[in-house]
């Protein structure tokens, strides 16, 4: 079994700092950011993510027609999952375009279909949970939402429970900071200043 979170760790997608800290999309700030495009650069663990994602979708039986990737991190993995799968492909944006068409969905999609929808990162869950309502808003099914990593926050999970959309990850906080203690990655006040980040997110100052 891929341990997704030494691959994070190692690859430096995921960079510690309890010291300044990182500002989010969302607004929030905090001590770990996570950039799943760097691993796109490793193809052997490029592989290894995707062959990931498979086993969660055999896993859970999921099915679907089509796999949709999230705007813009997640647009790679979504294409490399749907070329592994032989599935066809579509993106979704935050937001609709402001010109052109329009659109907020590229590619083609037609009412009735099931989607399996592929982010890179969950946060707030704010911007994944939007990319799946615009496919249900589009007459489709979201099968499920995979991510490569869940920051593990409650109002998250709370989000994806409210839209009705299932939400399985390759690694998450905790096997995160567990893998980072085990390697040494951390120290054990690092250790403590993660750990109150996570417990209160909104309140969290360097």
């Amino acid at each position: 079994m891929t341990d997704v979170a030494s691959i994070l760790l190692r690859l430096k997608a995921v960079d510690l700092d309890t010291q300044e800290g990182f500002t989010y999309a969302s607004g929030r700030k905090g001590p770990i950011y996570c950039d799943n495009r760097l691993i796109l650069s490793y193809p052997k663990e490029r592989e290894e993510l995707v062959n990931e994602f498979q086993k969660i979708i055999q896993e859970k039986r999921l099915t679907f027609d089509i796999v949709a990737g999230v705007a813009t991190g997640a647009i790679a993995w979504g294409a490399l999952v749907a070329q592994k799968l032989g599935k066809p492909m579509i993106y979704v944006r935050a937001s609709a375009k402001e010109h052109g068409k329009q659109n907020q969905i590229e590619g083609e999609l037609e009412e009735g279909k099931r989607v399996l929808v592929i982010e890179d990162l969950i946060n707030s869950g704010g911007s994944s949970v939007s990319a799946c309502e615009a496919v249900q808003a589009a007459g489709c099914t979201v099968a499920a939402c995979l991510a490569i990593f869940s920051y593990g926050f409650a109002d998250a999970e709370k989000k994806f429970a409210q839209a009705k959309v299932p939400l399985f990850t390759l690694s998450d906080f905790n096997k995160l900071l567990a893998t980072a203690i085990q390697s040494k990655a951390i120290t054990e006040e690092e250790k403590k200043a993660l750990l109150r980040w996570h417990a209160n997110p909104e309140k969290w100052t360097p």
